[in-house]
């Protein structure tokens, strides 16, 4: 059964969607990368400084994503600007991410630190999939990725993949 919501999604219709990189994974893990791509094909990327609290480094994660913690401690941006920027450019969204309760947590993390709540809602990518949809995303997703060329793991490359992927599933259906 498909969900309203999923049977509006047209190429034209297509949700906003957040990704987000992290020093690891777990407990003590935290954002480090945060991109989206709105509707329109807009996108946002930055890379996030570490809190002071923020320690945890996987080296695994750092090999999946490429980027080296002296790389955000150098270039990333503060906590609170990104969260202000997220407020304003999303506010009253629905967003959708196909990490859900990873990103949740390191978004719920990052606007800990900025002393701000989010004006947007997240929700899992899967709300909007069919069970056919579920059944061909990661080939559907592999057959986007080779056509977009990607050559990085990071959150605005992940974020318009699934996005893209998600109106490749939409253009495939009958009728």
């Amino acid at each position: 059964m498909v969900s309203p919501l999923a049977e509006s999604l047209t190429p034209k219709g297509l949700p906003t969607v957040l990704d987000v990189e992290a020093s690891g994974f777990g407990r003590d893990s935290y954002p480090i990368e945060i991109g989206y791509v709105l509707p329109d094909g807009g996108d946002y990327c930055t890379l996030v400084r570490p809190e002071a609290a923020w320690t945890h480094w996987d080296p695994d994660a750092q090999r999946l994503h490429g980027i080296t913690r002296n790389t955000v401690l150098l270039h990333g941006r503060p906590a609170l600007e990104i969260a202000r920027h997220l407020n304003q450019a999303l506010r009253g969204q629905t967003v959708y991410t196909d990490g859900w309760a990873n990103d949740y947590s390191w978004i719920g993390a990052l606007f800990d630190a900025a002393g701000l709540s989010p004006s947007f809602h997240m929700q899992n990518l899967r709300a909007l999939l069919s069970d056919s949809d579920s059944a061909r995303w990661h080939q559907i997703k592999e057959q986007v990725a080779r056509e977009l060329n990607l050559r990085r793991h990071r959150a605005s490359s992940d974020a318009r993949l699934l996005q893209m992927t998600l109106r490749q599933l939409r253009r495939d259906e009958p009728g």
